[in-house]
Formats: structure tokens, sequence, C-alpha cells
């Protein structure tokens, strides 16, 4: 009931503003995550896959050669999307990246 009123409070006085509560930082864990994106955006379109595995490994679920879901090597739950370029008869792991999605949260994938 308490939000039905406040909704109709804010539709009818538009120059009403609610102020909201300050919002309680983790400093330690902002400072972690900063570290652990500038680590994973060293990876670009371009890179050999050898390149990729030094900061992600692979993940389990459905793959092919050409695309697969990383995982970062500290955190499971942190994931990329990689498409590839196979270069032919050479070593897989020489294989290019072509494209890279952004970093997302998801849970883990057993086989």
């Amino acid at each position: 009931m308490t939000k039905i009123a406040l909704l109709f409070a804010l539709a009818c006085f538009p120059g009403v503003q609610v102020v909201a509560q300050p919002v309680q930082r983790d400093a330690g864990l902002t400072m972690r995550i900063d570290d652990v994106l500038r680590e994973m955006s060293m990876i670009k379109v371009g890179m050999t896959r050898r390149e990729l595995s030094t900061v992600f490994t692979t993940e389990g679920g459905l793959s092919t050669a050409s695309q697969r879901t990383y995982v970062y090597r500290q955190c499971p739950y942190i994931k990329v999307d990689v498409e590839f370029e196979p270069l032919g008869s050479r070593e897989a792991d020489e294989d290019v990246i072509a494209r890279l999605s952004r970093p997302y949260l998801a849970w883990s994938v057993m086989d």
C-alpha cells in the first residue's frame, strides 16, 4: 500500500524529489574487481588462443573448434564467449581470436 501511495505522490507532485540512501561500498572488493577487469582487458581480438589461455581457461559445456566459452582463471563465474579464426594446419593454440564478448557473470557449467 505504501508503494502505491508513493507512486501516486510522485505522479501528482512531479517537483518532489526522492533522496536515495547512500550506498555502502566495499573498497577492497571494488579494488579487486578493478584489478580483474584490467587483467581481462589485456586480451584483444587478433590475439591467439595461447595468449587467451594466460588469463582464461576453458569451461565445460558445448563448444566447437571455432567457438567456446572461457572462464577467468581465478573465478569460474566470470566468463567470456570467444570465436576463433582457425588458421589451417597450424596448431589450435595459434588460432586467432575473431570475436570476444564482454565479460559477464554466470553460474559454472559442469560436464
